[in-house]
């Protein structure tokens, strides 16, 4: 998605261009073509000629999502931007200031936000009103319609994933598997891990989902959501107030830390994003603050040094399961918090710092290039 934006951009500040060259680094170089990077950048730019080059060679790079863009006229250079994909579809252009709110929330960390609402006698969800205004809950009701469509599209479609794996798809197989005396426990895992692969495999196999906060990790949130609006009769309006919650343990993360794999590993955004479906799930239960600063923190903790070795590049193997099995840890990270909340020792804003050092002591090879862990496995 970061390519992709970028690649759009780039077109509008070059609409004389007949022609462009895109040259890829780092993590994107090297798992660019299982992650479709190349033809997403080449659609972008089209109808125009565009050369992908991928650039796997070792380098001195601010980010490992690192690529420029040229475009010429006639073979005459016309200009370039070297830019950085930061993760969930966000970029970043060298020497260009960013495009992105800075002033959206005052408060960065969960410590000052906890203050902020208790002080005030707000639930986090009327803090991101507060801070976002209003118009918020009509895009965030989008959000979650796509989210929804999403689960439903992948549970009805199946196949082999494109790539070369011969990755089957298994979120219908999985929904089809209810046993005669099929206990209450193993119901909510198989729905629960059906809803996550269906959304995983429709980011796998090109289709329209939620970065939450990734495409990698986009299954996990969608997953428990919309599991416990089925089981509990939820209406829209708490399902958007629990995303809300959810949207702002996501913004903590990528404000003090990253959620981006090729920066600090799959902890970045598994992690993450088992963290924001924690916190979701805390909101829609009426939690308080420190239940849901427990529940967040816990779903994080436990996914620390968690690596990125996607095999082949692509985002299957290992990504689709983890999904699955975030999700229900999530909802083991909401039962913790219900239980246990007043013991705990780790701050959410603490466990994020460490995700943070963790995945910057993190190898390369473990953080989105396919050359360590299983991706290097499989290959031999």
């Amino acid at each position: 998605m970061g390519p992709a934006s970028a690649a759009a951009r780039f077109r509008e500040a070059f609409p004389q261009a007949d022609s462009f060259q895109v040259t890829l680094y780092g993590s994107l170089a090297k798992t660019g073509r299982g992650h479709l990077t190349d033809v997403a950048v080449k659609d972008a730019l089209a109808p125009y000629n565009t050369c992908v080059v991928f650039h796997t060679e070792a380098a001195e790079l601010r980010h490992p999502n690192t690529m420029d863009l040229e475009a010429f006229r006639g073979g005459e250079r016309l200009g370039g931007w070297r830019v950085y994909s930061v993760g969930g579809g966000k970029i970043e252009i060298e020497g260009q200031p960013s495009t992105a709110p800075q002033d959206v929330y005052s408060l960065s960390t969960f410590s000052q936000i906890r203050a902020y609402c208790e002080e005030r006698d707000l639930r986090l969800w009327q803090f991101v009103e507060e801070s976002e205004g209003p118009e918020i809950w009509n895009y965030l009701m989008d959000v979650w319609k796509q989210m929804k469509a999403a689960v439903y599209a992948g549970l009805h479609t199946e196949g082999v994933l494109r790539g070369g794996l011969s990755v089957q798809r298994k979120a219908k197989y999985l929904i089809r598997q209810r046993h005669i005396d099929e206990s209450a426990e193993t119901r909510e895992n198989r729905i629960v891990c059906a809803y996550a692969f269906a959304v995983s495999e429709e980011n796998a196999g090109g289709g329209v989902i939620v970065t939450a906060p990734t495409c990698g990790a986009s299954g996990v949130v969608p997953a428990v959501m919309v599991y416990k609006q089925e089981q509990q009769g939820f209406s829209d309006t708490e399902m958007v107030r629990g995303l809300a919650a959810a949207g702002i343990i996501g913004n903590l993360i990528k404000t003090n830390a990253s959620i981006s794999g090729a920066e600090c590993g799959c902890q970045a955004e598994i992690g993450s994003a088992c963290s924001m479906a924690a916190a979701g799930l805390a909101e829609l239960f009426g939690m308080d603050l420190d239940q849901i600063e427990y529940a967040a923190e816990v779903a994080m903790e436990h996914h620390l040094g968690l690596t990125c070795d996607p095999i082949g590049g692509l985002v299957q193997i290992p990504c689709i399961e983890r999904n699955a099995v975030a999700a229900m840890r999530a909802i083991n990270a909401l039962s913790l918090a219900n239980f246990l909340t007043h013991t705990r020792k780790i701050s959410f804003d603490m466990v994020v710092k460490t995700m943070y050092e963790t995945g910057r002591d993190l190898f390369s090879k473990y953080r989105e290039t396919s050359e360590g862990g299983l991706a290097k496995m499989y290959a031999e």
